[in-house]
C-alpha cells in the first residue's frame, strides 16, 4: 500500500536512501559524520509529506527511513569502539518510558466511538496503541543514537560543521526558489508537499526546497548561520571559506527567506552567540525551555498576554497580527476540548479537535505541538515529549561548568540554544523532526560526558592520573 500522492520517483528515492546511507558510512572518515549526515541529509533531499505504508508495519517516509539507516549504520556498519556511558536508569530513562507508555494508555482510554453531527469518529483501540508507541520509538531513534555516539567536544564541532557547509550549498536552491517560486519539489517529484498559496510572502515567495514547509527551510537555515557564528567566534575555518563570511551569507539568505519567527530568532540568537559570555547563552536557553515547558499551565491560567503581543505583531505587519490571532482563537477552544480529558487526552483520528455541534465541520487548525499532544496524549505525553527536550538544556546547562575551555562551552553553548529555540518554536509551529532530536540526543550526550568525566576525577584516578574533560577518559599526565 502507498500514500495516495507518492508518485514513482518519490518511491524510488525512498527506497534507494538505504544505499545512499550505507555509503556515507562506507566513505565518511568517522561514525560521527555519517550519522550526523544521514539524518540531516535526508531531511534536505528525501520527498516530504508522503511515505510507503504496509499494513502492520509503521510507515516509510522520509523521518522513519532516516532514523532506521542511522540505526543500522551505526551499529552494523560503521567501525570503532563505542564510548562509554553511564549505566544508571534515570529521569531520562523514565520521560522515555512514558512518552511510550502513555500513548498505550491512551489508546486504552479512548474505546468509545464519538459522532458529533454528522461525523463518526472511531474508538482507538490495541492497534492503535501499537501503532503509536511504535511511532514514538522510531521518533526517539535519533535521540539515542545522538546520546549514545555524539558524545565528545569534536562532534559537537562536527554538528555545526556539517550544519553550516549544508546550507552553504543548500542556499542556492534555497535562492532559486526565492525568484522564481518554490518549484523543485513539483519538479522532481511530481506533486507538491502544501498548498502553493502558504508558500507567497509579501509579494514573494517562501523557499522550502525538498523540506516541507517554508517554516522549517527557514528553522533550519537560521540554525545553520547561529552555527556559523560559533565557528567564527572560535576562530574555526570552513576549509578556504573563513566561517565569518559563511556567517554573513547565510544570514544574508535567512532575511530573503520571509520568514519572520525565524528571523526574529536569528537576530537574538546571533546577538548571543556574538557578543555574550557562554554562561549567558545556556541562561537564556533553560529560559526558553522553561517557558515552553510551562506554556499550557500559562495558557490555562490566561498567564500569557496573548493582548500585548498582538498590539506589537499589530504595529509590525497586520497580516502576521490576524494570523497570530487566528492561532490565540483555535488554542482557546483546541485547550478547552483537551482538559475534557485532561491527562491522557483524546488519542488518534482527530478525536481532539473540534467540530460543529450540527454539521459535523471541523472547526478547529491546529498548529503548535503543544497543542497537537495534550490533546492526543494529554498533560502526561506532553510532558514527556517536552520533559525529554528541557532535560536535554538543563543537564547541559549544569555540566557547563565541566568544561575545560571557553571555545567548548561557546560551542555546547550554541548547541543548547537551537534545541531551547527549536522546543520555543513547538509553541506556534509543529517543526518536530529527526535532526531536532538528534541534536538534543548530542546535547545530552555531551552533558552527561561531561559529568562522568568530574565524576572520574573525583573517584578514580589516585594512581597519578587526571580525566580529559571533554571524552571522560584517562591520560597520562604531563
Amino acid at each position: 500500500m502507498v500514500e495516495e500522492n507518492l508518485t514513482p520517483v518519490a518511491a524510488l528515492a525512498l527506497l534507494l536512501w538505504p544505499i545512499a546511507s550505507l555509503c556515507m558510512f562506507a566513505f565518511c572518515k568517522s561514525r560521527s559524520e555519517a550519522l550526523i549526515l544521514t539524518i540531516l541529509a535526508a531531511q534536505l533531499f528525501l520527498p516530504s509529506n508522503t511515505g510507503i505504508k504496509i499494513p502492520m508495519v509503521p510507515q516509510i517516509d522520509k523521518a522513519s527511513l532516516a532514523s532506521f539507516c542511522a540505526l543500522a549504520g551505526c551499529f552494523f556498519l560503521a567501525r570503532g569502539e563505542s564510548p562509554k556511558r553511564s549505566r544508571r536508569f534515570g529521569l531520562v530513562e523514565v520521560l522515555i518510558l512514558s512518552t511510550l507508555i502513555s500513548r498505550i494508555i491512551t489508546s486504552e482510554l479512548n474505546g468509545d466511538d464519538l459522532t458529533v453531527g454528522a461525523r463518526f469518529l472511531p474508538g482507538v483501540g490495541l492497534y492503535d496503541a501499537i501503532s503509536a508507541a511504535e511511532s514514538a520509538l522510531i521518533a526517539l531513534i535519533p535521540f539515542m543514537l545522538g546520546r549514545h555516539f555524539l558524545r565528545t567536544r569534536t562532534d559537537t564541532e562536527t554538528i555545526l560543521r556539517i550544519l553550516t557547509v549544508a546550507f552553504l550549498f543548500y542556499s542556492i536552491p534555497l535562492l532559486f526558489e526565492i525568484r522564481f517560486s518554490p518549484q523543485l519539489h513539483q519538479w522532481v517529484y511530481n506533486y507538491s508537499p502544501i498548498e502553493f498559496i502558504q508558500s507567497m510572502r509579501e509579494g514573494g515567495f517562501r523557499p522550502m526546497v525538498f523540506i516541507g514547509h517554508g517554516l522549517l527551510a527557514a528553522f533550519l537555515l537560521m540554525s545553520s548561520a547561529l552555527s556559523a557564528m560559533a565557528l567564527w567566534r572560535n576562530r574555526a575555518r570552513l576549509g578556504p571559506i573563513p566561517s565569518g563570511l559563511a556567517a554573513l551569507y547565510l544570514s544574508a539568505v535567512l532575511m530573503l527567506c520571509k520568514s519572520m519567527g525565524a528571523l526574529l530568532y536569528g537576530i537574538s540568537g546571533s546577538l548571543l552567540v556574538l557578543m555574550a559570555k557562554p554562561k549567558l547563552l545556556f541562561r537564556v536557553a533553560v529560559l526558553l525551555a522553561t517557558v515552553s515547558l510551562a506554556y499550557p499551565l500559562l495558557r490555562s491560567f490566561e498567564l500569557v498576554p496573548t493582548t500585548a503581543i498582538l498590539d506589537v505583531a499589530k504595529s509590525i505587519d497586520s497580516e502576521r497580527a490576524q494570523s497570530l490571532e487566528f492561532r490565540f482563537a483555535n488554542e482557546n477552544i483546541l485547550l478547552a476540548r483537551a482538559f475534557e480529558r485532561p491527562w491522557f487526552g483524546w488519542g488518534r483520528y482527530g478525536r481532539s479537535r473540534v467540530y460543529d455541534e450540527r454539521t459535523g465541520k471541523d472547526l478547529s487548525v491546529t498548529d503548535g505541538r503543544w497543542i497537537i499532544d495534550i490533546g492526543q496524549f494529554g498533560l502526561v505525553g506532553f510532558l514527556s515529549e517536552f520533559g525529554l527536550l528541557a532535560i536535554c538544556v538543563y543537564r547541559a546547562a549544569f555540566a557547563f561548568k565541566f568544561t575545560s575551555s571557553s571555545k567548548e562551552q561557546r560551542a555546547i553553548g550554541t548547541l543548547a540554544l537551537i534545541v531551547a529555540i527549536n522546543m520555543f518554536d513547538l509553541i506556534p509551529n509543529s517543526g518536530l523532526i529527526p535532526w531536532t532530536w538528534l541534536l538534543s540526543g548530542a546535547l545530552l550526550g555531551q552533558a552527561e560526558a561531561l559529568a562522568l568525566g568530574r565524576r572520574s576525577v573525583k573517584s578514580g584516578p589516585t594512581q597519578g592520573y587526571r580525566s580529559d574533560m571533554s571524552s571522560g577518559t584517562r591520560v597520562q599526565p604531563s
